[in-house]
C-alpha cells in the first residue's frame, strides 16, 4: 500500500470521525456543559444572595441589640431611681418614726417629771408638817390647816 493512500484514507477516516463527533457527540456533551454552566451560574447567584441575606440579617440583629442594650440600660437605670426613691422613703420614714419616738419620750419625761414634782411637793408638805408638829410639840389637824398646806404646796 500506499503512503499517500493510507494518508487520504486516514483523512478520510477522520472527516467522518470529526463529522460523527460534530453531530452526535458534540451537541449533548454542549447541552451539557451549558447546563452545569448554569447550575453553577445560579450556585454562585444564590451564594451572592445569601452572602447579602446574612449581611442584612447581621445588620438587623446588631440593631437589635443595640436597641436592647438602650432598653436596658434605661431599665437599670430607672430601677436605680426606683431603688434611691424607696431608699430615700424609707429613710424619711425613718426620721418621721425617730422624731415621733424622740417626741414621745419627751412628753413622758416631761410627764414623769411632773409626777415626780407632785410627789415631791407632797413629801415635803408631810416634812414640813411634822417637822411644825416637833416645834410646835402638837398635833398639826390637816383638815384644820388645808388651805394653809396647799399654799405650802404651790410655793414649793
Amino acid at each position: 500500500m500506499n503512503i499517500n493512500a493510507t494518508l487520504f484514507l486516514q483523512a478520510i477516516v477522520f472527516a467522518i470521525l470529526v463529522w460523527f463527533t460534530m453531530r452526535f457527540i458534540w451537541p449533548p456533551m454542549m447541552k451539557a456543559l451549558d447546563e452545569r454552566a448554569a447550575k453553577i451560574a445560579e450556585g454562585l447567584a444564590a451564594a451572592d444572595k445569601a452572602k447579602s441575606e446574612l449581611a442584612n440579617a447581621n445588620k438587623k440583629v446588631d440593631e437589635q441589640l443595640a436597641l436592647t442594650r438602650g432598653e436596658t440600660t434605661k431599665l437599670l437605670a430607672d430601677a436605680e431611681k426606683r431603688a434611691a426613691a424607696i431608699v430615700a422613703a424609707a429613710a424619711g420614714q425613718a426620721e418621721e418614726k425617730a422624731a415621733k419616738i424622740v417626741a414621745d419620750a419627751q412628753v413622758e419625761a416631761e410627764a414623769l417629771s411632773t409626777r415626780a414634782r407632785e410627789v415631791l411637793r407632797e413629801q415635803v408638805a408631810a416634812l414640813a408638817v411634822k417637822g411644825a408638829e416637833q416645834i410646835l410639840q402638837r398635833e398639826v389637824n390637816a383638815s384644820v390647816h388645808a388651805e394653809l398646806l396647799g399654799r405650802l404646796k404651790t410655793e414649793l
